[in-house]
């Protein structure tokens, strides 16, 4: 008989009450000190542990829990600190200068984590690192927890191989050897484990999802030489986001265990299991229930599922567990939520697919008639839910069944719209914007809570988000920017906003997840049709337009960053959504330009976020994510100017679908990237108009002009000069007046002086 045991990948570190962000912000303005901090830290370290195990989870994960990120982490426990923070002499002060910057130093480049809208921090390689264990933060998690709890846990860390190919700072013919030469660190990592008595350790891999079989064969290797040095020590190796090409191989290694995702892998990974078996010496770790989604199981459906894994292969023991680490879903249903109720019974966060997770091994234990009144209630909230999303609009479907080519595509070719879009707005040469937002200071906050708590009437919150732009209006003249922008005051949320304005979405209050650092979001749920109902930007746009004479851009965010910054519905496919999104949007673009507003930027960030791990996925989802970003922009005159921005990708992978848009501009981030972007484009140049960010937004630091114009001046060598344009990476919501003001007037003059040296060369 198979041996049933519940397991958990990984569990949000943010806490119910986001209490994680509230510490770290506390700390880096100075507001609490190292020791309470650290403190604090552990407190909820151990609150998410104890949340798994009151859940019944057999087989707890820790050392996923982290202060910033478990890849920085990891990088920090191996020495791979950058030279340019090797004079920082305490240990946390380092730790947090790799991820925000200091003043001379800028930050370790940032990027998101495979296909979602979590970023790590990328590790820095030079040849000159010394390969050392500096930490075991593993055993350390370890010994806290079985003192606080008195039980077993599984230590997690990011694998030899994920964590090279997620690194940056060789050339890809070293990457084996830089794997090799981190063998022993895990060995030794590994070993103390062993001696102080853990089970089992979790080592991630989800890079062997994306690896050609040649390079599955040579991380074996890697596996082999720390196996050669264990003897008590089981090892899960985990995979997830995609099922694994060289599975005959994966299933070889010498580990004592193999987590595979039975969720996003379309199906491929069960294909593969039940044509090739599964070994009887290891333990099967099953993703079975979505971590990526925010949907309630269906306990009978995947009941079903697993019965029908097992009866596929001989399997001595399965454990069951989430697809991947429910670090990308909220932590629980907040006692105070306010959804309604047959929407938020159909929800199921972190806390509770652990209680599915149970459920289903009672199931799998007794069968199903031992937990029939679960399987009852996820029936009848799952139809509750279905009915409460009912509501279809017929003139829109009739709308998107009729859409031709021509809706797809801009009038003119782009080189004949640039002529008359020169000529029509009269910019200079290397013309200066920003990327949308300005600092969301407490005032602003406060300011928005106010009204959302009826303490403010609509007229009071208008006036104020009218004197805050057009105080930065204000401030953008005297800067001398070119473009300007109405600064976003009124908006939470690049999502949230939009999401809160059209039909079939449904806004949490309390269901936050991590983006990056500290940086937290609710994401959208979409339940139901998305629909157009009213202009949404026009109003503050047009008023900021009013306070100048200079071109004010529209913002909007794009189809496709909408849904994929957003829990979807999964009884329709992503495509029909996000031409949903795009046939609403085209909407409020047309009600713009209408308004006499002549440059529109709609930001596309996460486009490539959402792109398949698998190359041979990637032309559908490519092909439909431009005609949806098309479908938006398209129907606008000659002369109005379309912008689009994207952040922290790897845009080389995406450089034809980024042209398939046809947006007039599209500006990048580029500066915490240290240049990368910019050999790709000695090769494979890019001749629409484009921005490359000149300075990192994430951190506090300010760059000096110099630093500034040394960028522009480098970008001009690949770029056409003539349709540059010098722009941060990204918004500034997250900074702070004072610095934002420094780094654009800094900004501003680099580009006056690269604009001299230009027109000097004419």
């Amino acid at each position: 008989m198979t041996t049933i045991k519940t397991s958990n990948l990984g569990f949000p570190r943010i806490g119910l009450n986001r209490e994680w962000k509230k510490s770290l912000e506390a700390f880096w303005k100075g507001n609490s000190d190292k020791d309470t901090f650290l403190k604090q830290m552990d407190e909820l370290f151990l609150t998410a542990v104890k949340t798994q195990i009151d859940q019944k989870i057999d087989i707890v994960p820790i050392s996923d829990f982290t202060h910033y990120d478990h890849v920085l982490d990891t990088a920090i426990s191996f020495n791979w600190i950058p030279e340019r923070f090797k004079h920082i002499t305490d240990a946390t002060d380092t730790y947090f200068a790799l991820a925000r910057g200091i003043k001379d130093a800028v930050s370790s480049e940032m990027t998101k984590w495979f296909n979602t809208n979590y970023h790590y921090i990328v590790p820095e390689y030079n040849k000159d690192i010394e390969f050392r264990l500096t930490r075991n933060k593993q055993l350390e998690d370890y010994r806290r927890v079985k003192q606080a709890f008195g039980v077993e846990t599984k230590p997690v860390i990011v694998g030899p191989y994920t964590f090279v190919t997620l690194a940056k700072g060789y050339e890809q013919s070293e990457a084996k050897e830089i794997q090799k030469r981190l063998v022993p660190l895990y060995v030794q990592l590994l070993k103390e484990l062993e001696q102080e008595g853990v089970q089992w350790v979790q080592i991630d891999e989800p890079a062997l999802v994306t690896a050609s079989s040649e390079d599955v064969s040579a991380a074996k290797e890697l596996y082999q030489a720390i196996a050669n040095e264990l003897s008590g020590l089981n090892v899960l190796l985990q995979t997830y986001f995609d099922s694994v090409d060289a599975y005959e191989e994966l299933i070889s290694y010498p580990v004592q265990g193999i987590g595979l995702d039975f969720v996003h892998d379309k199906g491929r990974n069960l294909e593969q299991l039940k044509a090739h078996g599964f070994p009887k010496d290891k333990v099967l770790a099953a993703g079975v229930i979505d971590g990526r989604n925010i949907w309630k199981t269906d306990l009978d459906e995947r009941l079903d599922a697993i019965l029908a894994l097992l009866s596929s292969t001989d399997i001595d023991e399965l454990w069951i567990q989430p697809s991947n680490s429910l670090l990308h879903v909220p932590v629980a249903k907040h006692p105070d939520e306010h959804l309604e109720k047959d929407l938020l019974n159909g929800l199921s966060y972190a806390k509770e697919k652990l209680a599915e997770l149970f459920a289903l091994k009672e199931g799998l234990l007794s069968g199903k008639a031992a937990i029939s009144a679960d399987i009852q209630q996820a029936k009848a909230d799952l139809q509750a839910l279905k009915q409460f999303a009912t509501g279809a609009n017929s003139e829109q479907k009739e709308e998107l069944n009729q859409l031709t080519e021509k809706d797809f595509k801009r009038p003119i070719p782009f080189e004949e719209r640039l002529k008359i879009q020169n000529e029509s707005l009269g910019l200079p040469l290397l013309p200066t914007t920003t990327i949308g937002s300005f600092p969301q200071s407490a005032e602003v906050r406060n300011a928005r809570q106010k009204w959302r708590k009826s303490e403010w009437s609509d007229e009071q919150y208008q006036e104020f988000i009218n004197a805050e732009t057009k105080r930065w209006i204000d401030i953008q003249e005297e800067l001398d920017l070119d473009v300007l922008v109405h600064g976003e005051f009124e908006r939470t949320d690049m999502v949230e906003y939009f999401g809160e304005k059209l039909a079939g979405f449904a806004f949490t209050k309390y269901a936050w997840v991590q983006s990056y650092g500290s940086r937290c979001v609710r994401p959208p749920v979409i339940y139901g049709d998305v629909e157009f109902i009213e202009p949404m930007t026009v109003k503050d746009t047009v008023y900021a337009q009013l306070l100048t004479s200079k071109q004010v851009k529209g913002m909007l965010t794009g189809p496709v960053t909408i849904l994929n910054w957003s829990f979807p519905r999964n009884d329709i496919s992503r495509k029909e959504i996000a031409f949903q999104i795009g046939l609403a949007l085209r909407k409020e673009v047309k009600a713009l330009e209408d308004a006499g507003i002549q440059i529109i930027q709609v930001d596309e960030p996460a486009l490539r976020e959402g792109l398949p791990l698998k190359e041979n996925d990637w032309e559908e989802y490519l092909t439909w994510a431009a005609e949806a970003f098309r479908l938006t922009t398209s129907a606008v005159k000659n002369d109005t100017q379309i912008h689009t921005h994207m952040c922290y990708s790897n845009f080389e992978d995406i450089v034809d679908t980024i042209n398939d848009l046809d947006a007039d501009v599209i500006t990048i981030e580029h500066s915490r990237s240290h240049g990368g972007f910019l050999d790709y484009l000695k090769d494979h140049p890019y001749l629409k108009g484009l921005g490359l960010g000149v300075y990192d937004i994430h951190s506090p630091r300010v760059p000096p002009t110099e630093e500034i114009y040394k960028i522009i001046d480098e970008a001009l060598t690949v770029c056409p000069t003539d349709r540059f344009w010098v722009n941060p990476d990204c918004g500034l919501k997250t900074r702070h007046q004072e610095e934002t003001i420094a780094a654009l007037k800094n900004m501003v003059e680099a580009a006056k002086q690269a604009r001299a040296k230009q027109s000097q060369l004419v």
